[in-house]
């Protein structure tokens, strides 16, 4: 029985979740939107959210444990140095799901994530 827990596991074991959920994270924060299936947009959205809170608070320990989560150094810096004014008055919410097709071959949900 799963009662109560609410991880989305996307059919993974936790390492390989774990790497993807990362990788998603890096590619939505450097090209700002990516479409995957609607599963892992959702689970990756609270990831990106919980960068941009420690982006925007700015202090050497948030960056380092960004700099921990993030594949790209450089683009932990970039964000470091812009989501405090690009988000400074949104206290959450950073990104938007957006629902498109049915993918062609398994007819998986697809989805955009997107800054917002």
């Amino acid at each position: 029985m799963r009662h109560r827990c609410r991880v989305p596991h996307l059919g993974k074991p936790t390492d390989q979740r774990k790497a993807l959920l990362r990788s998603l994270a890096t590619a939505l924060l450097k090209n700002g939107q990516i479409k995957t299936t609607k599963a892992r947009a959702k689970a990756v959205r609270g990831e990106v959210d919980h960068m941009i809170t420690l982006a925007k608070e700015g202090s050497l320990s948030a960056r380092r444990r960004a700099l921990g989560y993030i594949y790209d150094k450089s683009l932990v810096h970039s964000l470091f140095a812009d989501a405090p004014d690009r988000y400074k008055d949104r206290n959450g919410g950073y990104t938007r799901v957006v629902r498109t097709l049915r993918r062609r071959g398994d007819n998986a949900e697809m989805a955009i994530i997107e800054l917002v």
